[in-house]
């Protein structure tokens, strides 16, 4: 039980760690590849670790209707569609203040799952933290009003989407896809994503605007390895073996994480409304989780097991 909890508390540090980063590695890969590209080939690099983890486990790939079905949606909520708006956004705001946008992921899976989980529906503490959270991103876009890039504004709207889509992907996974292999689902969902993503890039994006200097390689080796392949197969891991408050407290610490790395290795500077916004969502966070944070104290104290 206890080299269990390590295993835990090491796959929640590495996704509060990698996650953290993947905002400015994306932000770094731009200069050299257009979004559209850039989210493709970075799903390509990804899609042969997992293959050979796979064969290396014995897996295969279920192919009757149900998972096929959920392969195809959660590729397209979870990879191709908040991927490509990510990359697409990022081109036109801070690397730290898209962490911040995104971090009402957890508001959006704790309503999705008021309504398609049976056990997971909404309370006090959920709701409050809801309206804190989404009085933040209003304080945030008060200041993207007046914002001085063209498409800045779009690119925070993008996010929003794009956190909504996921939020729908990961409800899905929690509904029908507890008995496959974090590591299947992950390659197969990938792989819809790539085609998507791939599709996009053909389609709006030209091969000649690609350098493949040492900042394109470095982010696309660093996102499709561990941005990819070790985060999303440890998040689906920890998703069947822990509780849903210990794992959604990584969208509190990610934000932290990227505004940090973001103004240390790329200067970035976010304004004083940005910084209220965050702390507002970031408040939030913890309130909508307070009930089970409570629980999880309480059950420290009794020296009880937090695996689920």
């Amino acid at each position: 039980m206890r080299s269990a909890r390590l295993f835990i508390a090491g796959g929640f540090a590495l996704l509060c760690i990698i996650w953290g980063s993947t905002w400015l590695a994306i932000k770094i890969g731009l200069d050299s590849v257009p979004p559209f590209y850039g989210v493709a080939i970075r799903f390509a690099v990804a899609l042969p670790i997992l293959f050979f983890l796979m064969k290396l486990r014995g897996l295969t790939i279920p192919g009757d209707r149900k998972s096929l079905r959920l392969f195809f949606t959660v590729g397209i909520l979870s990879f191709g569609l908040p991927f490509s708006i990510i990359y697409w956004s990022e081109q036109f705001l801070p690397s730290g203040l898209m962490s911040i946008l995104f971090a009402i992921f957890p508001f959006v899976v704790a309503i999705l799952s008021h309504f398609f989980l049976a056990d997971e529906p909404m309370n006090g503490y959920k709701l409050v933290g809801i309206v804190l959270g989404f009085s933040g991103i209003v304080l945030i876009f008060s200041r993207g009003l007046h914002w001085n890039e063209d498409f800045a504004f779009l690119g925070m709207l993008g996010v929003l989407v794009a956190a909504v889509f996921q939020g729908a992907g990961l409800v899905l996974v929690k509904k029908n896809g507890r008995e496959i292999s974090p590591i299947t689902l992950n390659f197969a969902a990938m792989f819809v994503g790539t085609m998507l993503t791939a599709l996009f890039a053909l389609t709006f994006e030209r091969v000649s605007d690609i350098r493949l200097d040492a900042k394109a390689i470095g982010s696309i080796l660093y996102l499709g390895s561990l941005g990819s392949v070790v985060t999303f197969t440890v998040y689906y891991w920890l998703l069947k073996r822990v509780e849903a408050v210990y794992l959604s407290l990584v969208a509190f610490i990610t934000p932290i994480t990227a505004v940090f790395l973001g103004a240390l290795i790329l200067g970035e500077t976010l304004e004083t409304n940005t910084f209220l916004g965050a702390a507002f969502v970031l408040a939030g966070l913890l309130v909508a989780n307070g009930k089970g944070l409570k629980k999880l104290f309480l059950d420290s104290q009794r020296k009880e097991p937090i695996v689920g």
